[in-house]
């Protein structure tokens, strides 16, 4: 049952995501910004509506009084990454507009991509590695002026439960330059939603804010050795039972 629930879910994907995607294209050239931002986001959140009534996912979320209050309080955003579902759910649960940090190639998936490079985000060339971080630390700061939070994934890439990955410290770098404090998110997304996995799980996500961190004047690598030591502690609170199969990944 749950294979079928999740390619019919997977089906209305694809046949929302096209309309959706060239309606965003046409209204990117009479609009811009915030605007064009919640429309896309429009998609995710319908996404994440027919998650959670063909799949049975819902999500928790603990610590919202976490997040910086005001419409151009800064913050960057330094989440878990173990599947596609933060991404669709993170721009629904934030009260402010986010900028990803991505690699350049996604913009060429067509309509998806397409779509994603009318927004106001940062993609980078990953082969160019100091232009890149030059690229994000530019653009990241125009971002944080303007109220839009900046979120990247410090492991990189999607790491499978019960796992931890190398934190990069790209995002404490930005955080540092920019004075802007971090908010490190862990995510149980794997229990429902594995990596790279047609076969999707009833159950609970829980996404947990923790408190922001300031950054002024902090060394980089001090700062992500902080995120990731709160994040991995909180992510076997949440989870004991699957870093109870990886014992070498214990904190």
């Amino acid at each position: 049952m749950n294979l079928l629930r999740s390619w019919l879910h997977l089906l209305f994907m694809g046949v929302t995501l096209v309309p959706w995607a060239l309606t965003a294209l046409v209204a990117s050239l009479f609009m811009r910004g915030e605007r064009l931002y919640w429309l896309c986001v429009g998609w995710v959140r319908l996404v994440v509506w027919a998650a959670g009534w063909m799949l049975g996912i819902r999500n928790r979320v603990i610590g919202y009084e976490n997040l910086p209050t005001g419409t151009r309080a800064p913050a960057i955003l330094l989440a878990k990454h173990q599947s596609t579902w933060e991404t669709f759910c993170l721009p629904v649960l934030m009260p402010h507009p986010l900028a990803f940090v991505f690699k350049k190639e996604l913009l060429y998936v067509p309509l998806f991509g397409w779509a994603l490079g009318r927004l106001d985000m940062i993609h980078i060339d990953r082969a160019k590695r100091a232009q890149a971080f030059a690229k994000v630390v530019q653009q990241g700061q125009r971002l944080l002026d303007q109220g839009t939070w900046v979120i990247m994934f410090p492991e990189g890439t999607r790491i499978p439960r019960g796992q931890q990955g190398t934190y990069k410290t790209g995002g404490a770098r930005l955080a540092v330059q920019t004075g802007v404090p971090v908010i490190p998110i862990a995510i149980t997304s794997g229990k429902c939603w594995p990596r790279r996995a047609i076969v999707k799980r009833p159950g609970v996500v829980e996404f947990s804010i923790g408190k922001p961190i300031p950054s002024a004047g902090r060394d980089p690598d001090e700062l992500m050795q902080e995120v990731e030591a709160w994040i991995e502690a909180e992510m076997r609170r949440l989870d004991p039972q699957a870093y109870a199969d990886h014992p070498a990944t214990r904190a």
